[in-house]
């Protein structure tokens, strides 16, 4: 039994630490001297689309994925632009984060959200990358039951329903009172509709994962109650909301909380069951992994600790549990 499966990283997460952003050409540069990693995942900015291609090209990187966030009424010709460059790219996917409300402020619901799925899927297909709906906070997939919702919808259409599973948002949201009050969660949780515990029996990354909606997967270390950002605020005051945990133990003065290594068996755990998964279902459409530590407020922001350093222990890790699986596996 074998399965490719290739691991790759943000390119946003490309630097040691906020306090120095590195160029286009460093940051394919640096990617391809770690030897860790297999593609990098952005979408070019505005403007940047040739200087990405070139950087690409000199330091035999590719651009694998690209990713963004579209809002509802006004961002659709975004996506299409961002399809299109990704053709020309060579991107197999392109991860879309839509938030809960459109432009004019209305919540969006499930329909409409089956309905942008189904366009661009059709638009995807004809340009050969794969939109991938992706579970995000500050979207309409923070409220988890929503996801199965929506793939219901598609599938009932006759469509493949493909998705971006970012498990670090359903972690850090485990023993976390304030983060469950956030878009309902608390409730569906004290229903038993959403189960987040991924050793417990029917737990929601479980179902994404048995229902072979996961074609993309982003790896950030969380942990359950992960710690919040008190090196990072918002604009208005907000402490960041702590969804990335070092993944290697920080030195003295690099990490504003303690840190327990056990921690991050629970987000480990997803990990495993996805890659096992992957290997025993023929159904499977995983093709790719991101390790995607980033330097926003939310995540690692303000940090001291080198963000790239602690990606590439990361992938070496999604490596290594990858070769144990396929010798499981064999």
């Amino acid at each position: 039994m074998t399965r490719q499966l290739l691991i790759g990283i943000s390119g946003g997460g490309v630097l040691h630490t906020d306090a120095h952003v590195p160029d286009v050409d460093t940051v394919f540069r640096m990617v391809r001297e770690s030897g860790a990693f297999d593609y990098i995942e952005r979408s070019p900015p505005t403007g940047q689309l040739e200087a990405f291609q070139r950087a690409s090209q000199a330091h035999a990187v590719p651009l694998l994925a690209g990713g963004f966030f579209y809002t509802l009424d006004r961002d659709e010709p975004l996506l299409e632009w961002h399809l299109r460059i990704g053709r020309e790219c060579g991107m197999r996917v392109q991860n879309v984060q839509v938030p809960v409300r459109d432009a004019g402020g209305r919540r969006v619901s499930n329909e409409r959200l089956a309905e942008f799925y189904l366009c661009a899927a059709e638009l995807g297909d004809k340009l050969g990358v794969t939109p991938c709906f992706e579970v995000h906070v500050n979207m309409w997939s923070e409220r988890f039951s929503r996801v199965a919702a929506v793939a219901e919808l598609v599938e009932r259409r006759g469509a493949l329903f493909n998705m971006t599973l970012d498990h670090s948002h359903v972690i850090f949201k485990i023993d976390n009172p304030a983060e469950l009050e956030i878009e309902d969660n608390r409730q569906d949780v004290e229903a038993g509709l959403v189960i987040l515990d991924p050793v417990a029996p029917g737990n929601v990354c479980a179902k994404w994962i048995s229902s072979n909606w996961v074609r993309h997967a982003h790896a950030r270390p969380a942990v359950p109650g992960n710690p919040v950002n008190v090196w990072a605020k918002h604009p208005d005051g907000r402490l960041g909301r702590g969804i990335q945990y070092p993944f290697l133990r920080p030195e003295p003065g690099e990490w504003h909380s303690p840190w327990n290594e056990a921690a991050l068996e629970p987000w480990k755990q997803v990990v495993r069951m996805l890659f096992a998964h992957h290997l025993r279902d023929a159904g499977s459409r995983l093709g790719q992994v991101t390790v995607e530590m980033i330097p926003g407020i939310d995540y690692g922001a303000g940090a001291r600790y080198s963000i790239f350093d602690h990606s590439v222990a990361c992938a070496r890790w999604l490596r290594s549990e990858w070769e144990t699986a396929l010798a499981a596996a064999a």
